[in-house]
């Protein structure tokens, strides 16, 4: 496992009084891509402009590969940050814009030329050099932004939602590129979004975040099978969450009837909260089943049918590459390891 590069330790931020990160720890691994992810004002962007030095915390310190960096001013770190606005030089062609903080650093023109090429070979704009900005596409510019970030050669690179003005389609295009660069260049990439789909795909580590917390730290894998509260179920994908009782390890009530399911440690007779994936739900017979309710709506999502059945106290959401009948009644069923139970908050 790789080391440290990155520890913030017990970090409080307020401003005008409101609290937006509270005694908040994080430790972010050398190599890795790692996401922010949480809703607006849940401290993301707070949490990396602190990484880049441009916000101080009130109290907690902030580590770079042991050593203590709070109040060393941005130039200083060896950070990069790309922003959503690429706040790209108009004035300047593509090379005078990727060059410009090597001629600050006064670097020789002949490794000037060499690293500048090489950024343009990373992002897949060879050819571009002398290109004007307002010549290039979103996109182009986006990279062009990541190319003059990354030719300073920073160990990490912060990316505070870069991909929120492109269109779908491109979008989707950046997440596999901007991947494919972290991990060709092994260098570690800090991204803060709120698009929970920006997270799965492209992370290695997803840090959910809320109201200045961390709720949940885990593998994109982890984070969508095993939610660790309401919150993060509700929020990473679509769910069902609904009240439910653990009457003893291994068996839960739900809607008045038992079911196994495969958590222990919640105690007897317990108020829950459980939460059901919408693709995890099989529509059966009514006789064949402990649940049944009523197709209430079917919408055509393109790759299943999206349904809401009303069931006893709940609107059950469910994805099926089948449809059912709307008005029609069916039974609702699911496999133990498709139950997952968490404390209530």
């Amino acid at each position: 496992m790789n080391k440290n590069i990155i520890s913030l330790e017990n970090i409080n931020v307020s401003f005008d009084g409101e609290q937006i990160l509270n005694n908040l720890s994080l430790d972010i691994r050398d190599k890795e891509f790692v996401t922010l992810l949480g809703p607006s004002g849940c401290g993301k962007t707070t949490t990396l402009r602190l990484i880049g030095g441009f916000l101080q915390p009130d109290g907690g310190n902030i580590r770079f590969e042991g050593n203590i960096i709070n109040g060393i001013p941005p130039f200083k770190r060896n950070v990069n940050t790309v922003f959503q606005r690429y706040a790209l030089f108009p004035h300047l062609n593509v090379f005078e814009n990727i060059a410009f903080g090597l001629k600050v650093k006064k670097f020789p023109d002949r490794e000037i030329q060499s690293r500048v090429a090489e950024m343009l070979e990373l992002v897949n704009l060879r050819g571009f050099e002398k290109r004007s900005i307002d010549r290039l596409s979103g996109g182009q510019q986006q990279r062009i932004a990541i190319a003059r970030a990354l030719v300073n050669e920073p160990k990490v690179l912060l990316l505070d939602e870069p991909l929120g003005a492109l269109d779908l389609k491109l979008r989707k295009e950046m997440q596999t590129e901007l991947k494919r660069i972290q991990q060709s260049l092994e260098i570690t990439f800090i991204y803060v979004t709120h698009d929970q789909e920006e997270a799965l795909t492209m992370s290695d580590t997803v840090v959910v975040m809320n109201n200045g917390d961390i709720q949940q730290i885990g593998s994109p894998v982890d984070i969508y099978n095993e939610p660790k509260n309401a919150f993060v179920a509700d929020f990473i994908g679509e769910s069902n969450i609904l009240n439910g009782m653990m009457v003893k390890d291994l068996l839960v009530e739900i809607s008045g009837h038992q079911f196994e399911c495969v958590d222990t440690g919640f105690g007897t007779n317990k108020p829950v909260d459980v939460v059901i994936r919408p693709e995890d739900i099989k529509l059966v017979n009514p006789d064949e089943a402990k649940l049944s309710g009523v197709v209430q709506s079917v919408t055509f999502k393109g790759v299943h049918y999206e349904m809401l059945i009303e069931a006893y106290d709940h609107d059950w959401l469910v994805h099926s590459t089948k449809a059912a009948e709307t008005g029609s009644t069916v039974g609702i069923t699911f496999d133990p390891y498709d139950i997952h139970i968490m404390n209530k908050m």
